[in-house]
């Protein structure tokens, strides 16, 4: 059998990711030095990022619908803006990583973090490019496996080892009961391709098994309430970068691909979906943000909090349509710049604190350090939805894409407008407990507030790339209508 090699011009962002991934690992292996010498490579992360942004460069324009390898890999201007929106999340991660990479007990591992990062983003475009559920499983894991490992990075300091362990074992669970999900589906159809298992499905206990063990496996990669409890307790132990990575990155190209396969395979089931959906995205908007209220560690916080947005999220594939693909990279792009934010400043007090990350150690956090008290202020407003940050406007398109074309007179219509209205009532929640944090720097009082501490320059410029996205993306309507029109062709 002969190989068109042709077919890879169609897979141009996992070339170039690829491309940098060997050019890291070479840097690596010919600039390492001997176990217990300091290595100060300070060209190293800047290479990285640099490469990352030609990747983005590369590969931002709109493509054209295309399919390879026997149909089993798929790409157009959507997938395409998804990928991009994932690359520059990863862009962010790895600007953020310097300084923590420049500490000593951290910089001799250096060349195997960027790897690792790369390799889970590499993973996840082939998991967001599947045509067929074999290549979908392998992008997944090619995501996952990595990610343990990112998870234990850190395994002699803050339970990073635990957490790791735990990620493993929830992974390792969540993928046998997608596995046996979709062996159903292949028991009920006869084929693994989405467009053929679509064409032939039928509303069958087969079908409908399949369908409910595919939902729970990736409602566990997406942390969906009632697959969350691994969540907290790994994003607590993880590095605050990991943590940062994986609660953005993997869980948007989780959710992406999530829209994708229920509006394409399980079209003809919309119904059932929809109800699975109504049910999680209750679930997981209330429980998180009632969990989020009574935590102390920021991390852990963070972790309710993402479950939370996880469910708004998912919120957008409710309303069946072409708005729920724009909506929800919308929503994704704009929860990857205000997330980042958030853990950039974490990241910076954590470095300067000991390693500590409670509550208690950012009261009185704006006396001292007021310029990360702001940014930290229009993060969390974001991630809440006030006006006029972006965070509204993604919320605002998230609403709307979740009722399109529903009617109160329906049942399916009606509970549709049930579950929107639960979300608002739980918007005001969440705006509550974020308030939590504003509280404790600008208000509470403290004796002994951390000192003035001037932030590494990579972490200034991740809060500026943040900062900009958090205020410009709300402000020019031009990103929307790029996410929008992808989504139509």
């Amino acid at each position: 059998m002969n190989l068109d090699y042709s077919q890879f011009l169609n897979m141009l962002p996992e070339v170039t990711l690829m491309t940098i991934l060997v050019i890291a690992f070479i840097a690596d292996f010919c600039s390492a030095k001997k176990e217990g010498v300091v290595n100060t490579r300070s060209w190293f992360n800047p290479l990285v990022c640099v490469l990352m942004l030609a990747h983005i460069a590369i590969n931002i324009a709109p493509v054209d619908a295309a399919t390879c390898f026997g149909s089993m890999y798929y790409t157009n201007a959507s997938v395409g803006v998804i990928k991009t929106i994932l690359a520059l999340g990863t862009l962010i991660v790895l600007i953020q990583s310097k300084e923590w990479m420049s500490r000593p007990d951290t910089s001799f591992k250096e060349g195997e973090f960027y790897m690792l990062v790369i390799s889970t983003l590499l993973g996840m475009n082939m998991m967001v490019s599947a045509n067929h559920f074999l290549l979908f499983f392998l992008g997944l894991e090619m995501a996952s496996v990595p990610m343990a490992c990112l998870v234990a990075f850190d395994k002699y300091r803050h339970n990073s080892a635990e957490a790791g362990a735990k990620f493993v074992l929830t992974a390792t669970f969540s993928s046998g009961v997608m596995l046996f999900g979709i062996s159903f589906l292949y028991a009920a159809t006869g084929t693994l391709y989405f467009e053929d298992v679509a064409s032939k499905i039928t509303v069958s206990p087969l079908s409908i098994m399949g369908l409910v063990f595919f939902f729970s496996g990736l409602g566990f990669k997406i942390s969906l309430v009632p697959f969350h409890f691994w969540t907290a307790d790994s994003y607590q132990g993880a590095p605050t970068t990991v943590t940062g990575y994986l609660s953005v990155i993997s869980k948007g190209a989780a959710a992406f691909t999530l829209c994708a396969i229920l509006t394409k395979v399980f079209a003809p089931m919309v119904e059932y979906w929809q109800t699975l959906l109504f049910i999680v995205i209750v679930l997981s908007i209330t429980v998180a943000n009632l969990f989020a209220i009574r935590q102390n560690d920021l991390k852990r916080f963070m972790a309710f909090s993402s479950i939370s947005q996880a469910g708004y999220i998912v919120l957008a594939i409710v309303g069946n349509t072409a708005m729920s693909t724009s909506a929800l990279s919308y929503y994704v792009l704009i929860y990857v710049v205000a997330n980042m934010s958030v853990f950039s400043v974490i990241s910076s007090v954590e470095e300067h604190n000991n390693g500590v990350v409670t509550m208690n150690s950012y009261d009185g956090l704006y006396k001292t350090n007021p310029k990360l008290a702001v940014l930290m202020t229009l993060a969390l407003f974001s991630l809440g939805g006030i006006p006029p940050f972006a965070g509204m406007f993604s919320k605002f398109f998230i609403f709307m894409a979740a009722v399109k074309g529903m009617s109160l007179d329906t049942t399916m219509g009606a509970w549709a407008y049930g579950v929107l209205f639960v979300a608002l009532i739980n918007t005001v929640i969440s705006l509550y407990y974020y308030l939590l944090i504003v509280k404790a720097m600008f208000i509470k009082p403290n004796e002994n507030p951390l000192p003035t501490f001037q932030s590494a320059t990579s972490t200034k410029l991740a809060l500026a790339l943040c900062t900009a996205g958090i205020i410009g993306f709300g402000i020019c309507s031009c990103v929307y209508d790029w996410i929008n029109a992808a989504s139509l062709l």
